[in-house]
């Protein structure tokens, strides 16, 4: 890969990964309600899920669409489904200061943020995209350096969003603006939806 293929992959990924998307605002909402220490599980399985992705998009996944047509639709509605059901947790997450909270509320994990990758309808857009523009040829060296630029954009990304959460709840100490800001969120991870469900053009 050249340099100036390698700047644009870059960019590419950063700008991506970096913009508000169900990663990011569910990795702000667990930085308020968690902490950065209890989210860092969450982080890894999106830093290192989603290049894993990348790379079996890359070397394969693409083609299953092709082939059998129905899967892209249950994979929409899987989606769908998940998420609603993720905003749902983060609009009912109860403030972490109660003891209810502590024994009940629980960021993510490594394996259920890795797997979210999935059914994340922006996560299979910029996998896509990605593959298609910089590894065309599909061959393992392509594929790999894309998956690649994906683990160091996603280390910024993850740790800007939680660090940013983190802050957030030094002014949501108070436990009504903390569920205002929840619901906030879990509004805007539905909203996220909608590119899904009405594309554009």
């Amino acid at each position: 890969m050249t340099p100036d293929l390698f700047a644009a992959l870059a960019t590419f990924a950063l700008v991506t990964v970096i913009t508000p998307g169900p990663n990011n605002l569910m990795l702000m909402a667990s930085g308020t309600n968690f902490g950065f220490v209890r989210t860092i599980p969450h982080m890894l399985g999106i830093g290192l899920g989603f290049p894993m992705m990348v790379a079996c998009v890359g070397l394969g996944v693409m083609q299953l669409f092709d082939l059998w047509p129905l899967s892209y639709a249950l994979l929409k509605i899987a989606s769908v489904g998940y998420l609603l059901y993720l905003a749902w947790k983060i609009a009912n997450a109860a403030p972490p200061a109660s003891g209810a909270a502590q024994a009940e509320g629980r960021p993510l994990t490594f394996l259920q943020s890795a797997a979210f990758q999935w059914v994340n309808p922006k996560a299979w857009s910029m996998a896509l995209s990605a593959i298609t523009l910089y590894a065309a040829g599909r061959d393992l060296a392509a594929v790999l350096w894309v998956a690649g630029v994906y683990v160091g954009v996603s280390a910024i990304s993850t740790t800007s969003w939680t660090v940013l959460g983190q802050q957030v709840r030094r002014l949501l100490k108070n436990p009504a603006r903390l569920r205002l800001f929840n619901r906030v969120m879990a509004l805007l991870l539905v909203a996220t939806l909608v590119p899904v469900l009405w594309p554009a053009g």
